[in-house]
């Protein structure tokens, strides 16, 4: 396979290779193994040890391939700060060894790529003799990230409660790993740039569950290239250097969005299909956070996912973040309004956020507004989902109230929780899922 260069850069590409099924895994990041490529994956099956186990496998120019194994005992218990501190100077190492053209990622199921992204681009790395301090993406870019899904149970998985813990797939030494699998799965998927489909026996193949599934993938991952596996077609050098090539120029490519970003992204199709529909709501008015802690309940069955920005009555300095996959749902603190920033702090934003505050701004609230996107699967949900948000805005009298009447209302999302070891710069107010003990 050969590995094309990005003219004007000259960091080394990384591929992400992820996804539940660790075999299916395996085989598309062994497809992408070629001449001048290392492989790394940390095995993370010996947690409950204490160890990681790194393998790094190099074939070089000439063809040959060398395998390396390495143990990682846990820094401090924590798997997140182990592989932070591992695996990114390793990526910086990579970078300036004679042969590399291309660094493959082989992820732990119980990892999720957008977290890893992120670290990539914004964890410093210090303290390496010879390298500046500064973090991996200096060296390396994520060229693209493949996410890896089996036919026959993703879906099941990506709209139930089961966390990653009860399931045995904990990224933890103990069972702390609240994290549901339908929050991994289908991050999984929204962060993928090209999907590998594991395709089911054509005897145990359901057509209208292989459609439904088509439906959801189309409107997760709508410009993402997908190449189906079977028994009889399984992931080889070929259809891997084809599913890169088919990957549009305008793919994310490991960006991390942020909170104003738009929240459809690449154009997916609005219509319904086998039951599965986005439902994209809009409000110029807060939510009643009493009420609104009451609606969500509307987002915890029948949706794959839903992701977007809250106003608040009581919260008016910053949207507060929404994101759901299945059973799990959270809800955390976003980005500042432009309404409430100084005239020094707007001149550090974007240009482009500037730009779509102006076509929206109200001369009392500013930028202020909700904006959410929802994913479901069940026909009944969208106008369901709809009526319990449109009932959690204020009504005309509340609004009346000004800000200082708003600041009385009970807020149930006020208590702000920061985990240290987290990737991703958000800060978990309130986690719900639809099962009976965490009601």
């Amino acid at each position: 396979m050969e590995i094309v260069p990005n003219n004007g850069d000259d960091r080394t590409p990384v591929v992400l290779v992820t996804g539940l099924d660790p075999d299916a895994v395996a085989r598309t990041a062994g497809a992408f193994v070629a001449p001048g490529t290392t492989l790394v994956h940390h095995d993370l099956s010996e947690l409950d040890a204490g160890r990681v186990r790194r393998t790094l496998r190099t074939v070089d120019d000439d063809g040959n391939e060398r395998a390396h194994q390495h143990v990682l005992l846990l820094e401090h218990g924590c798997v997140s700060c182990t592989l932070r501190n591992d695996l990114l100077p390793l990526l910086r190492h990579l970078h300036r060894r004679a042969g590399v053209a291309r660094i493959v990622l082989q992820l732990d199921c119980a990892l999720e790529p957008e977290a890893l992204a992120f670290a990539i681009d914004h964890a410093i790395v210090s303290d390496m003799p010879g390298f500046p301090d500064a973090p991996a993406g200096d060296d390396v870019r994520i060229d693209a990230t493949v996410a890896c899904i089996h036919e026959g149970d993703w879906l099941e998985a990506a709209t139930g409660d089961t966390t990653m813990a009860e399931a045995g797939l904990s990224a933890t030494v103990d069972e702390g790993d609240e994290r549901t699998i339908a929050q991994v799965a289908v991050g999984q998927v929204a962060f993928a740039d090209a999907l590998v489909l594991v395709g089911c026996d054509a005897a145990l193949r359901d057509a209208w569950e292989s459609a439904r599934l088509a439906a959801v993938l189309k409107r997760l991952a709508p410009s993402a290239p997908i190449i189906m596996e079977t028994p009889h077609r399984q992931m080889n050098p070929i259809l891997a250097a084809q599913l890169l090539a088919g990957i549009p120029a305008g793919s994310r490519r490991g960006r991390i969005d942020s909170p104003h970003d738009p929240l459809l992204r690449d154009q997916p199709p609005l219509d319904a299909d086998c039951g599965v529909e986005i439902v994209a709501f809009e409000a110029d008015r807060p939510f009643h956070p009493a009420r609104l802690h009451e609606a969500i309940d509307q987002l915890l069955d029948g949706v794959v996912c839903s992701r977007g920005r809250l106003w608040l009555a009581t919260q008016p300095d910053a949207a507060l973040w929404l994101e759901s996959a299945g059973g799990g749902l959270r809800v955390g603190e976003g980005a500042p309004w432009l309404a409430a920033l100084s005239d020094a702090e707007l001149e550090d934003v974007d240009a482009e956020r500037r730009a779509l505050a102006a076509l929206r701004w109200d001369e009392v609230h500013g930028d202020r507004h909700s904006s959410l996107v929802i994913l479901t699967h069940r026909p009944e949900q969208p106008q369901a989902i709809v009526d319990a948000l449109e009932g959690a805005l204020l009504c005309d009298d509340e609004m009346a109230l000004g800000q200082a009447g708003w600041q009385g209302f009970d807020d149930p999302f006020g208590l702000a929780h920061t985990d240290p070891c987290d990737d991703l710069p958000r800060v978990a107010d309130i986690e719900l899922t639809n099962r009976e003990d965490n009601r």
